[in-house]
């Protein structure tokens, strides 16, 4: 299900445990200040990275299908052209509920994979901007 309207984006923000595919160790980069915002706001941010090995006090995995925890919504910030990877081993997992490309990041394709197989998918948008509007 493709999800656009503001009452679905709430409920979706009221999910906790986000896995953030792409999240940066860098402060000043949006991979990492939105996570940060996220985290700081009590979510159980969970930072996916094959290249960090700690980030916000936490290990972090080098794939999302390394990740022990269960998750809710895996949040992409990873070029375009990458999504569909990161889709297809969200699609390995049962927990994900949610797929979530952050703005100027989407996949119509891995999408509509996604969507096929009964998860939420939000496209091009902003975490971090959609809960300030909404939840904040």
């Amino acid at each position: 299900m493709a999800v656009e309207s503001d009452s679905e984006i709430r409920d979706v923000l009221s999910l906790e445990t986000v896995a953030v595919v792409g999240c940066s160790s860098t402060p000043g980069k949006a991979a990492h200040d939105v996570p940060a915002y996220l985290h700081d706001r009590g979510y159980d941010v969970i930072p996916v990275n094959p290249f960090a090995d700690e980030i916000f006090g936490r290990s972090v995995p080098d794939s999302l299908s390394e990740v022990d925890a269960e998750v809710d919504v895996v949040c992409i910030f990873r070029p375009s052209e990458e999504v569909g990877d990161v889709v297809d081993e969200a699609l390995e997992r049962d927990d994900v509920r949610v797929i979530w490309t952050q703005q100027g990041i989407r996949d119509d394709d891995a999408a509509a994979r996604a969507e096929r197989d009964g998860r939420i998918v939000v496209q091009n948008r902003c975490m971090k901007v959609d809960h300030r509007r909404l939840v904040a």
